[in-house]
């Protein structure tokens, strides 16, 4: 079969297809563009129970189907993109154009492409329904790249609410890096930002006697929080603590300055809570002796999927990733968080797997055709493995 064949194959699928109306759908968060409502439609004609609700202008969407007495799985995802303009971009990035096998746009790895190649195989494994048992549910929220607050968030709690327990549940997030499967995550990272207000007492510079400079103040809290070890990090999972603002406000050259504010951001091991997070920070700046006044922003709880005796998610995912490309995945806990967090629990399993990640959120986001097609086969032996009746998960 020659190149240009593979290309109009692949170019006229149904992943294809699903992937160009979500992609000319400009779902810059928190708006869905009809997105919600067109996967609605597609999951329904499938046979799917559709639940949809809003909560400050964020649509989510809660579809199940249910086989028979058996396991819960759950394709998670996202539906809504970081803004993009023209400025950089080959083609409009709400257009998406396909270029010698590759789809452009805005969202098309992150993770459009991950829901477009889900439903195509939720499609293939429906069309033998009648082997297979457990329960299935498809969760999307057009609340991933922002604050987070109304969507997946509400989504697990409505799940819990109505006594729904998932055993195991795959993110289609973009973790691959050089080829599609050769990294999923099996946990993610937890992430906090916090705030200093360091205070002292202002002065002309020619008496510093008189004064305390709150920014020199500021300078040794900073190196002090640097050189914070942390004792319960694992490998490949490591704590880094990242300074992002050091700011003094009315900056004069003859002022001692008596306030400066630190603003820093902890990404932590899956090995810490973020209470156990907070505790340490808030104890080590006490021993400083230091005025100052410390407060909490957007904390995100890691999250880890490992090895079981039985009912093992992520040796599931590795033995469908091995089937299909021929080659076990790389495990990783790397990255930012994700929408992962939500439903993990110590009975839900949870596991992200999809395309590569090496154009998101940048000018010219792609995502070739043939990965596409790849991680379509991921997902649908994923779903055999899970949902088949002969399998004992």
């Amino acid at each position: 079969m020659s190149l240009a064949t593979q290309y109009q194959n692949l170019s006229t699928s149904y992943a294809t297809e699903i992937l160009t109306r979500l992609i000319q759908a400009p779902s810059v968060t928190p708006c869905d563009a009809g997105t919600i409502a067109f996967m609605s439609e597609q999951l329904a004609a499938l046979g799917f129970t559709i639940e949809q609700f809003e909560v400050q202008g964020v649509k989510n969407l809660i579809a199940s189907y249910r086989f028979s007495q058996g396991p819960t799985f759950a394709f998670s995802g996202h539906v809504d993109v970081v803004p993009a303009n023209n400025k950089g971009w080959i083609v409009p990035p709400f257009s998406a154009q396909i270029i010698d096998g590759v789809m452009y746009g805005r969202g098309a790895a992150d993770m459009k492409g991950g829901v477009a190649a889900m439903l195509a195989a939720t499609k293939t494994l429906l069309q033998h329904r009648e082997k297979l048992r457990g329960s299935f549910y498809w969760l999307l929220t057009s609340d991933e790249e922002g604050e987070a607050e109304f969507g997946s968030k509400l989504i697990a709690e409505r799940l819990a609410e109505n006594g729904i327990e998932l055993d195991a549940c795959l993110v289609g997030e973009p973790t691959s890096h050089q080829v599609v499967g050769d990294t999923v995550k099996n946990g993610r990272r937890g992430a906090i930002s916090g705030r200093i207000q360091v205070k002292g007492r202002a002065g002309h510079v020619a008496y510093p006697e008189q004064t305390i400079n709150a920014a020199h103040i500021a300078g040794q809290l900073v190196s002090q929080l640097a050189l914070l070890p942390w004792w319960k990090d694992e490998a490949g999972s490591q704590t880094t603590l990242q300074v992002t603002g050091i700011t003094v406000p009315n900056i004069v050259d003859n002022l001692v300055p008596a306030e400066c504010e630190i603003t820093f951001n902890i990404r932590y091991s899956h090995a810490y809570k973020s209470q156990e997070v907070v505790h340490y920070i808030q104890e080590s700046l006490a021993k400083s002796g230091a005025m100052l006044a410390i407060s909490w922003e957007r904390p995100c709880e890691s999250f880890y999927t490992g090895a079981k005796q039985e009912n093992c998610f992520l040796t599931l995912v590795e033995q469908a990733i091995q089937e299909t490309t021929g080659q076990y995945p790389s495990l990783s806990t790397a990255g930012g968080t994700s929408d992962g967090r939500f439903f993990a629990t110590g009975k839900t399993q949870v596991i992200e797997c999809g395309v590569k990640n090496d154009s998101i959120h940048q000018v010219n986001e792609h995502v070739s055709l043939s990965d596409l097609h790849a991680i379509e086969k991921i997902y649908l032996s994923v779903l055999n493995r899970f949902f088949k009746k002969v399998e004992n998960f």
